[in-house]
């Protein structure tokens, strides 16, 4: 079957018919699912495959999961061999180094057979975070120096043979997590996201057979590689570089540089993450896959963002880092710790800020969440609840960035409402609200970080999530960054402690002040608008003083205001310039 013999308007519905599948494997996940994790935070990442491994859609889940399990799944095929498969398998895997993610994120791959086709002709997968697997530390291990440390390891084995669960793997993965029974909930949940995904694609085989299929996802991923490099050769060619750095690995105090050099050549997109520190002792060491996702997802963004992915989107891009650097981490490293791939998110965007003017400035820097764990004052059942905190986003040369949204790298996914961690914890919220002046200043300024204030109605443990707390943001064209995130432990007290990642035990009645850093600003603070300004103060998003003192304007009760000699100054050389 050729091109000229498919009917655009069917091919066009193949696409749908493989996005819904991928939707609807997703609700049933959400409406499934034992942890909040996974129903709240949408902790998962799902896609279809093609018989070589090849993305054909995906659901919405973490936004850095993007293409995550094409690597998985590659590593699956080659390990196991295609010849392994049979109808109604599901194979389970959490190994770091092929799984493309830290250990909690178990991955469950479907291989799914059509009639009269000996081999697997579609791959479901499924990834979601489980809470506890049996790792040294309950929640999450900030300290662990190998993988052995991080819990119980599935190297890609057959939990589900011939369409019966293996219950010995169960068990042994039961007796191995302190929340055995939420764990086999969400496992039962990702079957279940399989089987709706397989009724999906067994019904689209069964309308317009297998040729069909095959040659339309053919056509659909040569068209994505082709507005891919199309969109590749409307950047400028060049190299740009950039550095971040991470506070520390847990163990040492020692803060670690992370480095990207990107290469544009044509229709050829580079990114070199050579130039970074070697591994390290603690778990923030990167997995390949996930330093290829990570790239994946900011390319995706600067290329064809409002086209659904899949497999040719991502063909101009090539990520390269050695061999036991920070970037590309091997056995034993741990791993345990992903921020880093968020603190790194936008170093590519920081390198290409220099030539791209539609790059915005920094945003809040990491993920500043936090974790809590311990035994439920009512219930007398461990519990362990984590909260991805919003931050600010950066300026764009067009407009303000936005207040308290999940981290670029995660932006599909969401907070912890406040409702759900109160009912299965034992946090009670004193405070939520957008921090005054944390936004980076301007002619846009940055969006507004969070402060979060959370007392305890009982004993409990708690994990202050940050990696980025030693060094700020960065703005463009004279934009401000200001902000830093932190956590206050025991805060008005002779023990008030300001913390980044961070674990400790708290006693009921003790608290914590979550901060979250604002984006940072785009443009030189005094060609703000007035007008912007007034409105800011009236928010309660900026101060008098930070009006007065970075935007140059003074503004009366009664709502007049004067500009100071430092601003008509500016403004003056700029109209004459």
């Amino acid at each position: 079957m050729t091109n000229k013999n498919i009917n655009p308007a069917d091919i066009e519905i193949i696409r749908n018919l493989f996005l819904s599948a991928a939707e609807q494997m997703r609700r049933t996940l959400v409406r499934t699912a034992f942890n909040a994790v996974i129903y709240e935070v949408l902790d998962f990442g799902i896609s279809i495959a093609d018989r070589s491994g090849r993305m054909i859609s995906e659901a919405a889940g973490i936004t850095s999961f993007i293409g995550a399990n094409d690597f998985a799944l590659k590593k699956l095929i080659d390990h196991l061999g295609i010849e392994c498969f049979e109808d109604g398998d599901i194979v389970i895997l959490n190994y770091p180094y092929w799984n493309s993610a830290h250990a909690p994120d178990a991955l469950l791959m479907a291989p799914i057979f059509i009639s009269g086709i000996p081999k697997p002709e579609i791959f479901l997968c499924v990834r979601a975070h489980w809470l506890d697997i049996g790792a040294k530390d309950a929640g999450y291990v900030i300290d662990s120096d190998n993988i052995h440390q991080e819990g119980l390891i599935l190297p890609g084995v057959k939990i589900v043979k011939k369409g019966i669960i293996d219950e010995e793997i169960l068990n042994i993965i039961k007796f191995n997590s302190r929340l055995p029974d939420l764990i086999v909930g969400d496992f039962n949940a990702q079957i279940s996201s399989i089987k709706t995904g397989e009724k999906c694609v067994k019904e689209a085989y069964e309308k317009y057979g297998v040729e069909m299929i095959r040659e339309s996802l053919r056509v659909l991923m040569d068209h994505s590689e082709s507005e891919a490099k199309r969109a590749v050769e409307n950047l400028p060619d060049g190299t740009w570089e950039a550095e971040e750095w991470l506070d520390d690995d847990g163990i040492t105090d020692e803060m670690i540089r992370m480095a990207v050099k990107v290469t544009i050549d044509g229709d050829r997109f580079i990114a070199d993450y050579s130039a970074s520190d070697p591994m390290v002792s603690g778990p923030v060491n990167m997995p390949f896959g996930a330093t290829i996702t990570m790239a994946k997802t900011y390319f995706k963004y600067l290329t064809t963002p409002n086209i659904p992915s899949n497999h040719g989107h991502y063909a101009p891009l090539e990520v390269i880092a050695p061999e036991g650097n920070l970037f590309h981490a091997v056995y034993p490293s741990a791993t345990y710790m992903p921020w880093t791939s968020m603190v790194a998110f936008e170093l590519i965007a920081k390198a290409l800020s220099q030539a791209v003017e539609t790059i915005p400035a920094s945003s809040g820097g990491d993920e500043p969440g936090f974790m809590s764990m311990g035994t439920h004052f009512r219930t007398g059942k461990n519990f362990v609840v984590s909260n991805n905190e919003g931050i600010g986003w950066g300026a764009s040369y067009q407009h303000d960035g936005a207040n308290a949204l999940q981290h670029p790298s995660t932006s599909s996914v969401r907070n912890t409402s406040i409702e759900v961690l109160e009912h299965i914890s034992n946090i009670f919220h004193e405070r939520l609200e957008l921090i005054t002046d944390s936004a980076g200043a301007g002619k846009y300024r940055g969006g507004l970080g969070i402060r979060r204030d959370i007392s305890f109605v009982a004993d409990s443990e708690i994990i202050s999530m940050k990696k980025k707390t030693k060094t700020g943001g960065w703005g463009l064209n004279g934009g401000r960054a200001d902000s830093k995130n932190k956590m206050i432990i025991w805060p008005e007290t002779n023990k008030e402690k300001s913390v980044g990642m961070y674990r400790t035990f708290m006693k009921e009645g003790e608290s914590f002040q979550n901060y979250s850093a604002g984006g940072s600003g785009w443009g030189n603070p005094y060609e703000r608008e007035i007008n912007n300004i007034i409105d800011d103060l009236k928010n309660g998003y900026i101060s008098k003083k930070s009006a007065q003192e970075i935007y140059g304007i003074l503004i009366n009760d009664d709502g007049t205001y004067e500009e100071n000699d430092a601003r008509l100054e500016y403004i003056s050389k700029e109209i004459n310039t």
